[in-house]
């Protein structure tokens, strides 16, 4: 009996102290899990100071250099249409022609009294140098002359206005009534453009911005012709930023015979005019987030630490920092879609 008592304590104690190894090795195993899951692998570089390319470039969209909405200052139906889409008229040249009959007569009639009232004051000016009219009556045949005038020159615009001209040369690029449309005032009956010379309206960072002056020299290139470029000048640097402290800038620059371009093309500008200099900047690689909310993870002791960075103009593949880096910091370039602030990373060139 005593024999089976220490059988079973023997076998009751072989089983806890296997029991004990098991649970202490897979306590092992999934500490050793854990720590290599905390030490997330990543791709390190070190911010330091390099020389930027002159070449600052931003990308914008070509308008023309004048765009202009012809709207009817008249009402009535039209009678006649002298203008196609694609067509390129000069300034003054008609484009549409409102029915005028009535405004002809109307003309007519102002005319008549206007040349009657004139005749009426020059007699009635003759006969008061004579004493034979009263100063009351050469006033009223005056006032009378000016009201005549008044109603010829109101008949004589409104006459004209039934001919509805371009005021700009340039192409037409809409026209959206026909012959027998009835046009209202303020009635759109063309669209045109003059791309003779174009603009580029651009929004340029304020560190930037100080260095340019109105008449610097811009090179303007396209995805339409590659390697060409055209050559403009900045014409006007506004003195007011926007809500993301950038400054409007506007391009000028003649459009090309050999290489035309069209406004609502994108154009990339390059400011050659700015000088380059070594400058603290980083990949753009390295940013988490967007540029207005810049953030980047700065690996001190095997540890990545979130940081809130102030970046400025973007070269190429590069950003340059003006706050929240140092020289010689080490910041993650790859890797870190995997990583949390102060995280274990382990550097993998």
């Amino acid at each position: 009996m005593n024999r089976k008592k220490i059988t079973i304590v023997s076998i009751t104690v072989l089983a806890a102290i296997i029991a004990i190894l098991m649970y202490n090795k897979s306590r092992m195993e999934a500490e050793s899990k854990t720590d290599i899951l905390l030490s997330i692998p990543v791709s390190v570089t070190t911010v330091e100071r390099q020389k930027v390319s002159s070449d600052r470039s931003l990308v914008g969209t070509i308008t023309a250099n004048n765009d202009v909405s012809v709207v009817s200052e008249t009402q009535g139906k039209i009678t006649a249409v002298m203008a196609e889409v694609g067509q390129y008229v000069p300034a003054g040249s008609a484009l549409v022609q409102v029915d005028d009959e009535l405004k002809k007569a109307s003309f007519a009639s102002a005319e008549v009294n206007y040349e009657k009232a004139k005749k009426d004051l020059e007699r009635f000016e003759s006969l008061s140098k004579q004493n034979s009219a009263t100063d009351q009556q050469l006033e009223a045949v005056r006032l009378a002359a000016k009201a005549a005038e008044a109603q010829y020159i109101v008949a004589h615009r409104q006459y004209n206005d039934a001919r509805i001209i371009s005021p700009i040369s340039g192409m037409v690029t809409a026209r959206p009534v026909d012959v027998g449309t009835y046009v209202q005032n303020g009635t759109p009956v063309a669209n045109i453009v003059d791309i003779s010379k174009l603009k580029v309206k651009l929004n340029v960072a304020e560190r930037d911005v100080f260095r340019m002056q109105a008449g610097d020299p811009v090179e303007i290139s396209t995805d339409v012709y590659p390697g060409v470029k055209f050559t403009g000048k900045i014409s006007t640097i506004s003195s007011k930023a926007d809500d993301a402290h950038t400054y409007p800038v506007e391009i000028r620059f003649e459009n090309s015979k050999e290489h035309p371009l069209r406004a609502g093309m994108f154009g990339r500008v390059s400011f050659v005019s700015i000088s380059g200099g070594e400058e603290l900047n980083i990949p753009r690689e390295a940013l988490i987030g967007s540029m207005k909310n810049p953030r980047v993870y700065v690996v001190t002791g095997g540890v990545a630490r979130l940081r809130q960075i102030n970046v400025g103009s973007e070269y190429g593949t590069r950003i340059v920092v003006l706050e929240g880096l140092t020289e010689g910091e080490t910041i993650v370039v790859n890797g870190q879609n995997n990583l949390k602030d102060s995280v274990a990373v382990s550097i993998v060139r």
